[in-house]
């Protein structure tokens, strides 16, 4: 049986999240439909909204249902920068994390070469964190030029989590808006948004075992973004379109079972990613692991002191000499699934951004692999990949090593007369 071992990518559809999905999809009817058919497909809605909303630790007209994390992401980060800059057109900075995902950081690009804000990308140190300090500098050299604040609750490579509340704090002390993308952490850590002192948030379905197309944008009830799509009005004017009533189901379905087994599956995939990582050190001497050091990583309550720095499921390495993608094609015929956890444009594979920004270099950033585990990892997957990675790294290594040496010996070719 194939070993998956990419679970930050997409994880596999829970029973449960498959039956309640099943059950509505079989009965259909629009949500917005006046007739009984309509109505009983609202009623499952309305009760996927509020659990989901009591899962998130927020008001159910907090919890606008998407098309996953991205569509949330731009409705949060669009929506933020049209409002806060349409009351005050001062208002064009927006103070970034420089290892946002894609959905956060291009969609500030855009807004950048479209719309004429002004991106601030955030530091992070060597093991992932955003500075606080940096935010804080930004903000007091022209708090009124802020329109908003995007840092993610916990990065989706290398799995540091953020200083999320904290930055928060700082940016409400002068009225800024927060937007964190917590596609990665809700139902692995403890995310409670009444809490947070965000203003927004998005999470997303197929992270924690619903089906792929459906997300939630969580926007504090005080919180009026402009809106990027138009049509029949649904869910507070935000976002309108006929809602997935069936997708809805089975969110709040996984959501539920998520969290209410959080600490236990927490501390079960801290353990599976602690025996991968030990046995990768032990198979391929000079491995490097990133992100914060190794720790407690249990999740306390969204105060603790003993909160984790990192996801329990997630654990990312470099291997010198070696080019990700080589290594994960090597994997790949072996029956293993991982990620290199680069971004790839067009087909094209580059460095992770996000491991630039830590202080790797170009090298190093290629040589990168993510294991991400999920609800239904095993010991047998870790051990299967164990086995398999002394062999593939080597094999990797030689091909890199190959390839070194043709180019070389092609430059050479071009340059004799």
């Amino acid at each position: 049986m194939p070993v998956y071992l990419d679970h930050a990518a997409t994880t596999p559809v829970t029973p449960a999240a498959l039956a309640a999905y099943t059950a509505q999809i079989a009965r259909g009817g629009n949500p917005s439909s006046l007739h009984a058919a309509g109505q009983a497909a609202r009623r499952v809605l309305e009760d996927a909204r509020e659990s989901l909303a009591a899962s998130l630790g927020a008001h159910p007209t907090e919890v606008i249902f998407t098309s996953g994390g991205t569509e949330a992401d731009n409705l949060a980060v669009k929506g933020l920068f049209w409002s806060r800059h349409g009351e005050d057109p001062r208002r064009t900075r927006i103070l970034c994390s420089g290892i946002e995902h894609h959905a956060v950081g291009d969609t500030v690009e855009w807004l950048e070469k479209h719309e004429g804000a002004e991106p601030v990308w955030l530091p992070c140190d060597a093991a992932g964190v955003t500075s606080v300090d940096a935010l804080r500098a930004e903000i007091a050299r022209g708090p009124e030029s802020v329109a908003l604040v995007a840092l993610m609750w916990a990065n989706n490579e290398v799995g540091t989590v953020q200083p999320v509340r904290e930055a928060a704090e700082i940016a409400a002390e002068h009225g800024i808006p927060v937007h964190s993308d917590a596609v990665q952490a809700f139902g692995h850590l403890p995310v409670d948004f009444a809490s947070s002192g965000l203003a927004t948030m998005a999470v997303s379905g197929h992270k924690i075992g619903a089906p792929v197309g459906i997300g939630a944008f969580v926007a504090r009830r005080d919180t009026a973004p402009v809106p990027v799509l138009h049509g029949g009005g649904q869910q507070r004017g935000l976002r309108s379109g006929t809602l997935d009533a069936a997708g809805a189901a089975a969110f709040a379905v996984a959501a539920h079972d998520a969290v209410a087994h959080l600490p236990e599956e927490a501390n079960r995939l801290a353990g599976l990613r602690d025996r991968l990582l030990a046995g990768i050190e032990r198979e391929v001497p000079g491995a490097v692991v990133s992100g914060p050091p190794l720790g407690k990583s249990v999740p306390g309550g969204s105060a603790s002191a003993e909160a984790p720095q990192r996801l329990p499921g997630i654990a990312h390495v470099t291997f010198p000499g070696c080019e990700g993608d080589s290594l994960l094609f090597l994997l790949d015929m072996a029956g293993i699934a991982t990620s290199t956890g680069s971004a790839c444009t067009a087909g094209v594979p580059r460095p992770s951004h996000v491991l630039l920004a830590m202080g790797r270099t170009e090298d190093e950033a290629r040589g990168s692999q993510r294991f991400s585990l999920g609800w239904n990892s095993t010991e047998a997957d870790v051990d299967a990949l164990v086995a398999a990675i002394g062999p593939a790294v080597s094999q990797a290594r030689a091909a890199g090593m190959a390839g070194h040496a043709s180019r070389i010996e092609t430059a050479s070719a071009a340059r004799r007369p």
